[in-house]
């Protein structure tokens, strides 16, 4: 039993080892929150290397698919038990009008390993289930996600929503997708925004310190 196996498997997008040195820790009385710990390092590891361009989307999703696996182990082997404090709560989405998820999932499985608790509404979603969502999750991180132009009418909305019901002040919101810049940022009103799956990890830990 080798933590550091697990830690390079993962990173290396190793499945199968991946998975079966989950399961040889877990018989061998390793925690949950261990697991998940050096699960977590693993995933910081293979963002870093997609910044560095060594690691392509594809590789994103691979790494993001084993981890939710692995996440799924943990949980039928540590029921409700086992986990360590969330740093915060954060509802994310692909709006209204548009239905791309690939971007959508890659970012939400960093920030999962990333130990957020993220609530994935899906795609397609409207203005008012944001704020519905923000308010039963008292999540203090908004991401959106849009691949087509169109769902800058939609994140603006939103965002009006938010301001409209009192929770624009108590929220951080970050917006994302191909199309998406700083003019895109600004037209929004969001508080800051990426095209990569990196940026949002850092800006939600810069956003709860």
């Amino acid at each position: 039993m080798d933590k550091e196996t697990l830690k390079n498997a993962l990173a290396d997008l190793d499945e199968d080892v991946a998975l079966a040195q989950v399961k040889e820790m877990i018989e061998n009385g390793v925690s949950g929150t261990e697991i998940l710990a050096i699960c977590q390092d693993a995933m910081q590891e293979v963002g870093d290397r997609y910044t560095r361009e060594e690691y392509y989307v594809s590789d994103l999703m691979m790494a993001g698919e084993t981890f939710t696996e692995i996440c799924s182990i943990l949980e039928e082997s540590f029921p409700a038990a086992e986990g360590t404090d969330k740093l915060g709560t954060i509802v994310f989405g692909t709006v209204k009008g548009d239905i791309h998820d690939i971007g959508k999932d890659i970012v939400v499985n960093m920030l999962k390993a990333a130990n957020f608790e993220v609530i994935d509404l899906g795609v397609d979603v409207p203005p008012q289930k944001f704020i519905d969502a923000v308010k039963e999750s008292g999540a203090t991180i908004v991401g959106m996600s849009g691949l087509l132009t169109l769902a800058f009418d939609s994140m603006k909305e939103t965002i009006e929503l938010l301001k409209s019901e009192g929770l624009r002040d108590k929220v951080k919101v970050m917006v994302g997708g191909g199309p998406v810049d700083q003019n895109v940022c600004n037209l929004v009103g969001a508080d800051d925004w990426a095209t990569d799956a990196q940026k949002p990890v850092l800006f939600a830990k810069k956003w709860v310190a």
